[in-house]
């Protein structure tokens, strides 16, 4: 399995060291502010294994405030890229996951206030790692299949509203994300291929 990765455009960091241990959970920085992987604790024996994958208090006192209102699942085959998703008038938080297979999950900051303005933080989820990734408002999301299929599932701090959809184009080159190479063409909806560029734009 390949390592979590930490990537940022012109920027790459992996952050190790700057976790923080709170409750049954790692919470560690990336070079976005506000921009979390976090692991859990897991007890495994020859049952099994269990662990928690959300508790209030503990993710509070990491910084996570989120108020999560909605839970989304999908899955899909090895090459599916979906997004880069966001909405406009109504922003999600999202805790993200994957609970089988390996996808290599991006958000990209679309904050205008934020140092890191256009730029995107890139991380390896996989159900064997049980990592997650938290991605604050003001976002564009997206992800990519590497596994024969993936069961991926998020948290949102805000309901969907299909009428306040926003989109940016998986390719854009003013973002230049780095997917992975996998060896078989990549699948979008027809909606994603549809999607503009960014550009650096400004979106309303």
């Amino acid at each position: 399995m390949a390592p979590t990765r930490t990537t940022t455009k012109r920027c790459t960091q992996t952050d190790r060291q700057r976790g923080k241990q709170v409750g049954q959970f790692t919470f560690t920085k990336t070079d976005i502010e506000g921009v979390l992987i976090i692991e859990p604790r897991v007890f495994g024996d020859e049952r099994g294994y269990f662990m928690e994958t959300y508790n209030k208090a503990n993710f509070y006192k990491a910084g996570i405030t989120c108020d999560f209102v909605q839970d989304n699942e999908s899955k899909s085959r090895k090459g599916v890229l979906r997004g880069l998703h966001f909405q406009k008038q109504f922003p999600q938080a999202k805790l993200v996951r994957v609970t089988k297979g390996v996808v290599y999950d991006v958000a990209v900051d679309l904050r205008k206030e934020s140092p890191m303005y256009g730029k995107y933080v890139g991380v390896i989820l996989s159900a064997e790692k049980k990592n997650m990734f938290f991605i604050p408002r003001g976002f564009a999301h997206g992800f990519l299949v590497l596994s024969e299929e993936a069961e991926f599932t998020y948290k949102c701090d805000e309901f969907y509203h299909p009428e306040d959809e926003g989109g940016i184009r998986w390719d854009d080159p003013s973002i230049g994300i780095e997917w992975p190479e996998i060896g078989v063409p990549y699948c979008m909806s027809e909606k994603d291929k549809a999607l503009f560029p960014w550009m650096g734009r400004n979106e309303d």
